[in-house]
């Protein structure tokens, strides 16, 4: 049996470096595009239980409702603010105002969260609303 002795470089432990290691200004950045922002936006209001979106259809002929879909979103970056649209459909009935101001706090902290930005401000449009089963009689 035959024994190979290790280069020198593999048994030494590595020496620190003399230089100081370098501020992060120096390191570079990384760039998050809007058109990413407005999905993960959109991807915590689904997150939501009464959350739903439009589903399929031309020009708005033939859609539905959809809860299993991703609402649509759109984002406007200023630096590291991003300013959030949603356009969304609820469950009904449903407390609206404190629906939408728990939404409006769950993706604030979502995207904050994923993207390192701070949410400006969300303006949410809820372009229908769908009524539940257990509400309604049944019609005769």
């Amino acid at each position: 049996m035959t024994t190979v002795a290790a280069p020198e470089s593999a048994l030494t432990p590595p020496k620190p470096s003399s230089e100081k290691s370098s501020p992060l200004a120096q390191r570079g950045t990384t760039t998050i595009p809007a058109q990413v922002v407005a999905r993960i936006a959109a991807q915590a209001a689904s997150e939501f239980a009464a959350v739903g979106s439009n589903a399929g259809g031309v020009l708005g002929i033939g859609s539905r409702r959809n809860f299993g879909s991703r609402p649509e979103a759109q984002c406007q970056l200023y630096g590291q603010r991003a300013i959030l649209h949603l356009d969304l459909g609820l469950v009904f009935p449903t407390p609206l105002s404190s629906t939408i101001e728990d939404l409006r706090a769950h993706v604030s902290r979502r995207v904050e969260k994923l993207c390192g930005m701070t949410v400006g401000k969300i303006t949410i449009d809820i372009s229908w609303l769908n009524p539940s089963n257990h509400v309604r009689k049944p019609l005769r």
